[in-house]
């Protein structure tokens, strides 16, 4: 296995951080290790936020359901899809400087998956010179602050946020599916799944009770149960996300 296999497989989410500052230096690395990810087309359509701001930080935490690390964490990035950007580039060659950007789902899915890549490029950077981070979706519980808080014009929304500094725990590494309930070969087959997951319920039982030193009683299915309740699910995002100009036609 080499280094870079090793480091992968090495991660952890890190709500704890001390409070030493990410450098500017650690920020540029971690910036040019995001533009270099996978990007359709090279169109680059996403943006990132930084936040050092301790009430923004605040606030960001309190919108996002308590989550005190958000607060906490010496910087707070924000990846946002990002046709802003585009649109701005395609009026460069548009007669009409008023028309709106063409979109459909493709552009909305293009948009969040060159988010989702540079921001992994930017875990993994950011892991490679000692920091730690973990991703925050709760920030989509009011997508509507989210963006007042950062200003996001038309056409930016943010898909979630990263904490990030220097760990100040050392978390056990969460255990993953079996491979053989994750990987087909030639065709889907989903025949294994009911003996794949008893298998990752007991594994991840075991995890849960350790972690919480004994006191949780709990696996994956039964989190994946009560995770994907009706009330749970952000229904509001459609709604949020149009409004800010995407269009799923």
């Amino acid at each position: 296995m080499n280094d870079i296999i090793k480091h992968l497989q090495a991660h952890r989410s890190i709500r704890k951080f001390k409070p030493d500052p990410v450098t500017e230096e650690q920020l540029a690395s971690i910036l040019a290790s995001a533009q270099a990810a996978s990007t359709s087309s090279n169109i680059q359509a996403y943006s990132v936020v930084g936040v050092r701001n301790k009430e923004t930080k605040r606030q960001f935490a309190e919108l996002a359901g308590g989550q005190k690390h958000i607060e906490e964490a010496p910087l707070f990035l924000v990846w946002c899809a990002d046709l802003n950007r585009l649109q701005t580039a395609v009026r460069l060659h548009d007669d009409d400087e008023g028309e709106e950007l063409t979109q459909n789902v493709e552009t909305f899915l293009l948009a969040t998956i060159d988010a989702t890549l540079a921001a992994q490029n930017a875990t993994i950077a950011a892991e490679s010179v000692g920091l730690g981070m973990v991703y925050i979706g709760g920030i989509r519980n009011d997508p509507k602050r989210a963006a007042e808080l950062l200003k996001l014009p038309h056409l930016v929304y943010p898909v979630f946020g990263m904490c990030l500094g220097v760990p100040d725990q050392e978390p056990d590494i969460r255990p993953r599916l079996p491979v053989a309930a994750i990987y087909h070969e030639e065709i889907y087959d989903d025949d294994v799944f009911a003996s794949s997951i008893k298998e990752y319920d007991e594994t991840t039982k075991a995890y849960y009770a350790s972690r919480a030193g004994g006191s949780k009683d709990t696996h994956w299915s039964k989190e994946m149960a009560s995770r994907f309740r009706k009330d749970r699910l952000r229904h509001h995002l459609h709604g949020f996300i149009e409004g800010q100009g995407y269009r799923f036609i």
